[in-house]
């Protein structure tokens, strides 16, 4: 027959304090937090005994209680709309590798391009009085907008640039990049460029303005030179829509794609049709994941930089809680347009 504890407990269950630990070492509480909090202010010989005990003793942190006491968190919250687009994460792996080493912890919430979803999870973490947010692009709705503005924490927007950050921002000009990238087609003498979209958020919005805009300050028309699709990026869908622009204007001879999915699907597609990629048939993405420079031919595409841009968020909201403000509410991080066999005509 199973025992149950004197205490009336199951064994194990009552929480491990802070008394706990300081009572294992034989110092205050008030030396135990400082250690677990601010161990530069603890001799290493102290810290090393607490450590132990706090290993022995199983001693985990309330949130809750540290959240009181010092009216927040020591959570950065950070809203992206995918976990899974590997453009994310390269922002992501930025954003932990600079925390890793501070007191501080990032939790995530996906908004999967939805602006309700987003609204909730803005609501929920500043509920938690955290630290400070981060918050993928400039376009939130109105509510979202206002409950960043009221936040009584730093806020960053990311992958973007504006006049006008809630709080910081840090990105750069999805227009201004994706009109360099078909002046970069124009120049290398393709004379009837389209653009391939997918998902068409926000961002690819404004990347889809920068083509335009190019063809129109060189006299030419953007009609007819464009096909999108709400469906999520992928590979097989930049083939598929590089075959649907060629059967409706088969004089189309450069795709500009709004992401590096689209343009490997493209060039797959191209390939198979027995165009000769950058002599005869350009090609350029956007983002430039690592499969851009290890295709055949090489892909042309913008560089961003998106883990700089996880690592510049992530420390000028440490920088302000300690008292030092970035000079400049706007970070623009720019681009550079790389360029590839893709789109090499000789």
């Amino acid at each position: 027959m199973r025992t149950v504890p004197s205490n009336g407990r199951r064994k194990g269950s009552t929480r491990v304090t802070l008394n706990d630990v300081a009572r294992q070492v034989g110092t205050s509480t008030i030396t135990v937090s400082r250690a677990l909090r601010r161990p530069d202010m603890v001799s290493e010989k102290l810290r090393t005994r607490i450590a132990a005990a706090v290993a022995e003793l199983g001693y985990l942190p309330d949130p809750a209680a540290r959240t009181l006491a010092s009216r927040r968190s020591d959570v950065i919250g950070v809203l992206v709309p995918s976990i899974t687009n590997s453009v994310f994460s390269d922002v992501l792996t930025g954003l932990y590798d600079t925390v890793a080493e501070t007191p501080f912890s990032v939790q995530l919430g996906n908004t999967r391009y939805q602006a309700s979803v987003e609204e909730e999870l803005i609501g929920i973490f500043l509920s938690q009085r955290p630290a400070g947010l981060i918050v993928a692009g400039i376009d939130q709705s109105l509510r979202s907008r206002a409950l960043l503005e009221r936040a009584d924490c730093p806020v960053v927007q990311i992958m973007e640039t504006a006049p006008d950050p809630v709080d910081m921002i840090v990105g750069f000009s999805h227009s201004d990049a994706a009109r360099a990238a078909t002046e970069h087609l124009l120049a290398q003498g393709y004379r009837a460029p389209a653009f391939l979209g997918a998902r068409m958020d926000p961002r690819s919005e404004r990347r889809r303005t920068g083509f335009r805009q190019a063809l129109i300050e060189t006299g030419l028309s953007w009609q007819g030179r464009e096909v999108v699709t709400p469906e999520p990026s992928s590979v097989r869908l930049g083939g598929e829509l590089f075959e649907r622009q060629r059967a409706s204007a088969p004089e189309t001879d450069a795709v500009f794609c709004n992401n590096d999915d689209l343009a490997l699907g493209a060039q797959f597609a191209a390939l198979r049709a027995g165009l000769r990629v950058g002599p005869e048939f350009g090609i350029c993405g956007f983002n430039d994941l690592e499969v851009m420079a290890s295709a055949f031919p090489t892909i042309t595409s913008i560089r961003t930089h998106r883990r700089t841009m996880g690592e510049t968020s992530a420390k000028i909201i440490i920088d302000r809680l300690s008292g030092v403000k970035a000079a400049n509410s706007v970070i623009d991080l720019k681009w550079s347009l790389v360029a590839r066999d893709s789109t090499r005509r000789i």
